[in-house]
């Protein structure tokens, strides 16, 4: 008799998230579908200024599962001071977290 461990699993795990991460405020908007899109990021900088982000181009949309933690991974580009900017935004469904990783 054989065991097959995770196959069963709908989404696999992703492993660790790669580069650096960062605490955000993310207001969003969830469809009527129940689709979550980012609207605006609230960050907070090197000297300790609280920046606002409104430009959030989302390139695609990715459930995912980190170290078991069920993932929302927004691909998106961010203009600040007129430069775009590839990011992720991680929102942690379980503990209604969001998180900004970049390289």
């Amino acid at each position: 008799m054989a065991f097959g461990i995770g196959i069963n699993m709908s989404v696999t795990d992703a492993g660790m998230i790669k580069g650096k991460q960062r605490e955000i405020a993310c207001q969003c908007w969830f469809t009527s579908k129940g689709r979550v899109m980012p609207v605006m990021i609230k960050i907070q900088d090197e000297d300790g200024e609280i920046r606002t982000i409104k430009q959030i181009r989302i390139n695609s949309c990715e459930e995912k599962m980190y170290a078991g933690i069920s993932t929302l991974e927004f691909d998106c580009t961010i203009t600040i001071l007129e430069q775009e900017i590839n990011v992720w935004l991680l929102y942690y469904k379980e503990e209604n977290r969001w998180m900004l990783a970049y390289r």
